[in-house]
């Protein structure tokens, strides 16, 4: 099983979050090989924006957002205490750092 799962809402949300215990040289391994799995599998492929819902230790946000920004224009990750998503990445003039989307 793996120490860390990101799943596909829908095409431009991911669900991410924590497995099984384990230390950030194996979790940036796993989220690293879970984004390859489903570039792949062609269940996320790129566009405008993705946005990120779920914890993440700072290794494996990098990871993440390495891999995701390559492949959309903006990635954005949800804040709970704003109840929105923030707009961390952005390429173009469609989104701006710092925007707040539902």
């Amino acid at each position: 099983m793996t120490t860390y799962y990101i799943d596909v809402v829908n095409s431009s949300e991911l669900k991410i979050g924590f497995g099984n215990p384990a230390q950030n040289d194996q979790l940036v391994k796993d989220a690293e090989q879970r984004l390859d799995q489903l570039v792949a599998n062609q269940e996320i492929t790129g566009g405008d924006i993705i946005k990120i819902n779920g914890p993440a230790s700072l290794p494996v946000a990098m990871v993440l957002a390495h891999k995701l920004g390559h492949l959309y224009q903006a990635v954005a990750c949800y804040d709970p205490k704003l109840a929105k998503y923030v707009v961390a990445i952005a390429h173009g003039d469609v989104y701006s750092v710092g925007e707040l989307i539902d």
